[in-house]
């Protein structure tokens, strides 16, 4: 596995056409061509500031500090779309690419990596429209809370890429997976706090054998949760980023969560050329 694990910065270059050939493929015959990834998240904040701030004011429902409500929103929105895009795209990478799948000499490692990429650059991509957002809001970016800001990128990548490498070595052999995901993530999505502050929800729900209240832990059990906290507290809320004990923790779980992903990947990579 080791070995193996190595081979990934020989294969960067790889990668690199990989990506590119995924994010040239996505546009392929459209007029605007790759543009779309500055107008796609541009339009999503357009359209959430109109439901949310016309039809349908959520912002002062859930109170001030919350204001301007689609901004709140966005700051959890952008890197949810990474996420989720991620694990679906990883979940039917070698489905789809089963004739690369199938060249002995191919390092199948790198194809979830290629999903989580792709999907990441999108990521940047909205993120001067997220920032442009902030500017025109009022909302000052502070410098000393943007050094955490590449560390919860880190965080959320090697995370999502290896729950990316689990779902494309099980879905393999069980093709069912990739239909049960896109309503696991829909749940997921709203049991985030990425509608809504995680003040609103951890303080409900019963307790057990003392423990906190379910809604907090919960939150506490989730580990987007702490990801898209600590977006909000970066870019979004006024004073110091305090959530950066949890990312920490889900910085060791999430290289954890790699570590297992990567393993499972090399246990089952030989069964891969059968089942594509």
């Amino acid at each position: 596995m080791l070995s193996n694990l190595r081979q990934l910065f020989r294969h960067r270059a790889l990668i690199q056409i990989l990506v590119a050939r995924d994010l040239k493929a996505r546009y392929r015959g459209s007029v605007l061509g790759f543009f779309w990834s500055f107008v796609n998240p541009l339009l999503l904040l357009l359209v959430y500031s109109l439901v949310f701030t016309i039809i349908f004011p959520r912002g002062e429902l859930l109170g001030a500090d919350l204001e301007p409500y689609p901004i709140f929103l966005f700051c959890g929105l952008l890197p949810w779309t990474w996420f989720a895009s991620s694990l679906s795209d990883g979940a039917s990478v070698l489905i789809l690419n089963g004739n690369l799948s199938k060249k002995v000499m191919f390092p199948v490692e790198i194809l979830p990596m290629v999903s989580v990429l792709s999907n990441m650059v999108h990521f940047l991509f909205g993120l001067p429209i997220l920032f442009g957002s902030l500017w025109l809001s009022g909302i000052s970016l502070r410098p000393i809370e943007l050094v955490w800001f590449p560390l919860v990128l880190a965080v959320q990548f090697i995370l999502t890429l290896g729950l990316a490498m689990v779902l494309a070595s099980l879905t393999v052999h069980f093709r069912d997976i990739k239909d049960l995901l896109a309503n696991v993530l829909t749940l997921w999505f709203f049991a985030s706090p990425i509608i809504y502050p995680m003040s609103l929800v951890e303080g409900r729900g019963p307790s057990f054998m003392g423990l906190p209240p379910a809604g907090k832990v919960l939150m506490n059990c989730n580990p987007f949760a702490h990801l898209a906290i600590s977006y909000q507290e970066i870019l979004f809320y006024d004073g110091p980023f305090g959530h950066w004990k949890w990312l920490l923790a889900l910085a060791v779980g999430g290289t954890a969560m790699f570590v297992l992903g990567y393993w499972l990947f090399d246990r089952l990579r030989d069964s891969f050329v059968e089942e594509v």
